[in-house]
């Protein structure tokens, strides 16, 4: 029987786990997928102009599990100007035995919004500086909000420098509740937030570089989450010719689109260098 679960049910099971117990799933997942042992084909996508925004369609199972799933996942960047929110879609669950549908979650893109966000959490984990002295945060929406909310547990850092283009988003943004235990400061000056933090998090649909190269504090971790899609770029490609290290999550997925792929088609990173933690 085919059985729909809403979103205020989801919301139930993930606030029943801690944001650590949530991004150490994740970095499970990360493993799993490093292994080789996910099947995970190219992203479906659909882009809009008018409004602007896109939909990802993303699929794939683990090899050997019960299920496969489909999600589809939304992004409408208007939308707060009519009391909604960017985000939506769904996600399906079916059989990997006989194929059978047997769950439609209708997340409304909350777990996509909570995946990603302990992506990033697990990143800063293990690859930030030991000692952050100030976290940076380019964006004003949902998922620069809960970027900064899943780094509470991975950093002791709880100074914040906020960027945006619009001062009542900022001023949202600096007056939300939900990140009360942080102390922050917001700019519209990249470069103030970038000669201050040596951890960064990008979460911009940006179709041009915000982040430079020449602005960035040696030692600096970068976790760059928004240029998902062809055409959106937020990072300097010559960022990458000057990093230690470079990871991504997947690096077919990053050499095709988003900013990794703008690094490489200028030939500002030669991919040796690039790790990953999937195929």
């Amino acid at each position: 029987m085919l059985k729909t679960i809403s979103l205020s049910e989801i919301k139930r099971v993930i606030q029943k786990n801690s944001a650590i117990d949530l991004i150490q799933t994740i970095e499970e997942g990360f493993v799993i997928y490093s292994q080789k042992k996910v099947m995970v084909p190219p992203v479906g996508y659909l882009g809009f102009k008018n409004p602007p925004g896109d939909v990802h369609i993303k699929y794939g199972y683990i090899e050997g599990d019960d299920y496969y799933v489909i999600k589809i996942a939304s992004g409408f960047y208007d939308n707060p100007s009519m009391g909604l929110n960017t985000s939506n879609g769904m996600m399906l669950l079916f059989s990997q035995k006989t194929g059978e549908p047997l769950s439609i979650l209708l997340d409304e893109g909350y777990l996509t919004d909570t995946r990603t966000a302990a992506a990033g959490a697990a990143s800063a984990r293990h690859l930030a500086p030991s000692k952050i002295s100030c976290i940076g945060i380019v964006g004003t929406g949902v998922q620069a909000r809960m970027q900064l909310e899943y780094l509470k547990p991975v950093t002791d850092c709880r100074e914040v420098i906020v960027w945006g283009r619009s001062a009542d988003k900022l001023a949202a943004y600096k007056n939300d509740p939900s990140l009360k235990d942080f102390s922050i400061t917001t700019t519209t000056d990249m470069r103030y937030l970038a000669s201050r933090c040596n951890l960064i998090v990008t979460t911009t649909p940006a179709r041009k570089a915000l982040l430079m190269a020449d602005d960035i504090r040696p030692g600096t971790h970068i976790t760059a989450m928004g240029a998902d899609a062809d055409g959106k770029q937020e990072i300097d490609p010559e960022i990458f010719s000057k990093a230690d290290i470079i990871v991504a999550d997947s690096k077919n997925q990053c050499i095709d689109h988003g900013d990794i792929g703008y690094a490489v088609r200028e030939k500002r990173l030669i991919l040796p260098a690039l790790l990953s933690w999937g195929k």
